[in-house]
């Protein structure tokens, strides 16, 4: 099926929060959707619109991961040469000097990306494999930054500055979950957990939730896809001993 309904709504979402503004301590904020909308539409039409998948949901790009390639979780190495894709990407309108965009020749790596791809590249072996029962997401689009280059989660935003941020992505959230029609939505950590549960409520969707695989969470320094993994069994997503 064409993924051109995913692709209109990661449009319409990037004019909704384009013009979002944020107080201290955010001083500056990427969103990936327009500087690297080559390579998101490229990731788009790679998954498809299949009907009936798990939808794993993020909560926002990290700084080497989307920021750089526009890709959900998009460590550079997973993007480039496990799913293959390739595309242009631009540089932000302001950019932070200690966060440069790089795209496809960023030399950091993503730990959560990378771990996060990972494990799917470990337990499914090809792309191919993997989106035919499976998609990924990130909740909110954009990056927040602070002065010193620190990463600044949606989490941590006042509730007056998150409103319309959240109204925005809350509707794309369901404008997703309408088009690919998923058997569960999986959050990525809490909060993405959270959010689906709120703006997904009353569609009758079936939801799971992982440990974050931030190095930021403690618990995810030890073995992250074997819990991930023990976490998709335990709540019915996963069968163990098959591969999907």
């Amino acid at each position: 099926m064409s993924a051109e309904p995913l692709i209109s709504a990661a449009r319409s979402l990037s004019a909704a929060v384009d013009g979002l503004r944020f107080a201290a301590p955010v001083t500056h904020i990427y969103n990936p959707l327009v500087y690297a909308r080559d390579l998101h539409e490229a990731y788009l039409r790679l998954l498809g619109t299949k009907p009936g998948r798990v939808l794993f949901l993020g909560m926002n790009p990290g700084p080497f991961g989307m920021a750089q390639t526009g890709v959900p979780f998009g460590e550079v190495a997973a993007v480039r040469d496990w799913l293959g894709l390739s595309g242009t990407v631009k540089r932000p309108p302001r950019e932070h000097p200690k966060r440069p965009i790089e795209g496809l020749a960023c030399k950091r790596s993503e730990v959560s990306g990378r771990r996060l791809w990972g494990l799917f590249a470990a337990r499914f072996g090809t792309p191919q494999r993997f989106f035919a029962g499976h998609a990924v997401f990130n909740y909110c689009p954009l990056v927040f930054m602070e002065e010193s280059g620190r990463n600044h989660t949606p989490d941590q935003l006042p509730a007056g500055e998150g409103t319309a941020l959240q109204a925005a992505c809350d509707s794309h959230l369901r404008s997703v979950a309408t088009i690919l029609d998923p058997a569960w939505v999986v959050g990525v950590g809490r909060f993405a957990a959270q959010r689906a549960e709120a703006a997904l409520a009353g569609l009758g969707l079936t939801f799971a939730c992982v440990p974050h695989p931030s190095p930021a969470n403690p618990a995810a320094n030890k073995d992250w896809a074997g819990a991930a993994t023990r976490a998709l069994v335990e709540q019915g997503v996963w069968k163990e001993a098959q591969q999907q």
